[in-house]
């Protein structure tokens, strides 16, 4: 949604950072959030200063007082050195070099010890580094960020605006799976969204947020149901979704959203900051996304979330000496702990939406079969949506499907969609499908809304369709198999085929014919 301008600049700052030797997309993007992380600063503070100014208030800027460098006594107070030196608009103006040991020596070391600003994101800044070699490139970076910033508050809608031009820069990471870490695709996320519907006052969180994709996307579905029709927009995936959120006027139910909503837990540091960052651009002022292993013994929130999405990693075993004691499955694979954890997380009624290999629909062994019990006698298995394996290429092939399901509810039939298309190639490219009239053409997205939202077990049991009821006991006799292909139709066509009399003397004919074809070249020739 942002203007071909932005997005001009957008890609300018990518060569800014590739043509500066800093060509790993993960890098780049964990570079240049640290710099959107400064500039904030500055522009949140003198916010609140002409806020408070305006309103009569006092205000103590983060920026007022002297800072102490790293290797500065704390006394030494000729050695110490004006807050007010460490802001955007100061050093920006200084000269590329010594703007470069400005940030690198005492911006960023002053940002890495905040307390009073995100607490979340500048405890994830403890480790961080600062990797941009030359003051010429963090010249051109900053210059970049500056105009970015100018062409932002040119639009309407300053905050979402620049969550829109986060999440273009993380596109790059789209097609650049590390260590086993890539986004799911957004109109993925944006399905499952909204087969599990957040609603306000939910605690909604993710066991392994990543770039915080998920809860991104349940943001955005909750602000949707308090915005006026006039600022209801329809993304690039047909659905539709607000910015605005002017229907929402209670100052407690804003602080619930912004401090008390979305929760992320990660194991790797980089995508924690850049998690925190993608949330705080689009205006969530608190997320709390940590670092934490959720699967081992230093995770114990069970019972805690209203909502759970996730596609946790499927990276194969887990080390059995660091496993949570409370997993009651016995295995160290992580498709089915994750599983197990996510259904743990949940509080009774709690639903969840997760992205699953399709081996946990159908696997044998006893780990698979006791993970599908769970879904199937603890909680109300809702829908089983089998996905094409073209749905996480370029960087996945495998095959995989959602699974929604409600903690402590009964299920009596289980509800299989097979999604046949996603609204884009399979293959990948992953090019965006049009329909005839030139318009997006989105496969099976909201058709799968639709029906599920309809469902109805007692008419939907023409298993040759794309989506049928199956019920619990049918599952029970077939040992728990949650896969489509155990329940589902196949409708044969019969081909007639022609008397082979006739074929023949259709062969012959055109034997004929060929024959007079080259007796009558031979003539002309």
């Amino acid at each position: 949604m942002l203007t071909q301008t932005l997005k001009s600049k957008v890609a300018a700052l990518w060569d800014k950072f590739w043509s500066g030797g800093i060509s790993n997309p993960l890098n780049a993007i964990e570079q240049i959030t640290y710099l959107l992380f400064i500039k904030q600063l500055d522009e949140t503070d003198k916010r609140k200063a002409s806020n408070a100014d305006f309103l009569g208030e006092k205000y103590k800027s983060i920026f007022s007082g002297k800072y102490f460098p790293p290797g500065v006594d704390d006394k030494d107070e000729k050695n110490a050195i004006e807050k007010e030196t460490l802001r955007w608009s100061y050093f920006t103006r200084m000269p590329s070099e010594e703007m470069l040991l400005q940030v690198q020596s005492r911006v960023f070391p002053f940002i890495k010890q905040l307390e009073e600003v995100n607490s979340f994101f500048t405890k994830h800044m403890a480790n961080a580094a600062f990797l941009i070699p030359s003051g010429r490139m963090l010249t051109e970076a900053t210059k970049t960020i500056d105009e970015i910033y100018k062409e932002l508050e040119k639009e309407n809608r300053f905050i979402d605006a620049q969550g829109d031009f986060y999440e273009y820069l993380l596109d790059a990471l789209r097609s650049s799976g590390k260590n086993g870490q890539f986004r799911t695709p957004p109109h993925i996320i944006e399905l499952i969204v909204e087969l599990v519907e957040p609603k306000l006052g939910n605690r909604i969180a993710d066991p392994a947020s990543g770039t915080a994709g998920f809860l991104l996307a349940a943001y955005k579905y909750l602000i949707t149901q308090f915005t006026s029709d006039n600022y209801i927009a329809e993304d690039d995936n047909g659905f539709k979704r607000g910015t605005l959120a002017d229907k929402l006027v209670d100052e407690k139910a804003k602080k619930m959203l912004n401090e008390d909503t979305f929760f992320g837990f990660d194991i790797d540091p980089t995508m924690i900051r850049i998690g925190l960052m993608n949330l705080m651009m689009h205006g969530i002022t608190q997320p709390k996304i940590d670092y934490k292993d959720t699967l081992s013994k230093h995770y114990n929130e069970d019972n805690a979330y209203d909502i759970v999405m996730a596609n946790p990693p499927f990276t194969g075993s887990i080390d059995k000496g660091d496993l949570n004691e409370t997993f009651t499955v016995a295995t160290t694979k992580s498709e089915l702990l994750f599983v197990e954890r996510i259904y743990k997380m949940l509080r009774m009624g709690g639903t969840a939406g997760v992205v699953v290999p399709q081996g946990v629909l159908f696997g044998s062994g006893n780990a698979f079969k006791d993970i599908r019990k769970i879904l199937i006698n603890k909680c109300e298995l809702k829908a089983v949506i089998s996905m094409p394996s073209g749905v996480f290429k370029p960087y996945a092939g495998v095959a995989t499907a959602i699974l929604v399901f409600t903690k402590g509810g009964e299920t009596n039939n289980v509800w299989f969609y097979e999604m046949q298309g996603d609204g884009y190639s399979l293959d990948d490219k992953r090019n965006p499908y049009l329909g005839t009239d030139g318009k997006r053409d989105f496969g099976d997205l909201h058709l799968i809304i639709d029906a599920f939202r309809k469902g109805n077990s007692k008419k939907e049991s023409d298993r040759s369709l794309k989506h049928f009821f199956v019920p619990k006991k049918e599952i029970e006799e077939n040992d728990y198999d949650l896969s489509l292909s155990k329940y589902k139709e196949e409708v044969y066509e019969e081909i007639v085929y022609e008397n082979p009399e006739f074929i023949i003397a259709k062969l012959e004919s055109i034997e004929l014919e060929i024959s007079n074809g080259i007796k009558e070249l031979k003539e002309i020739l």
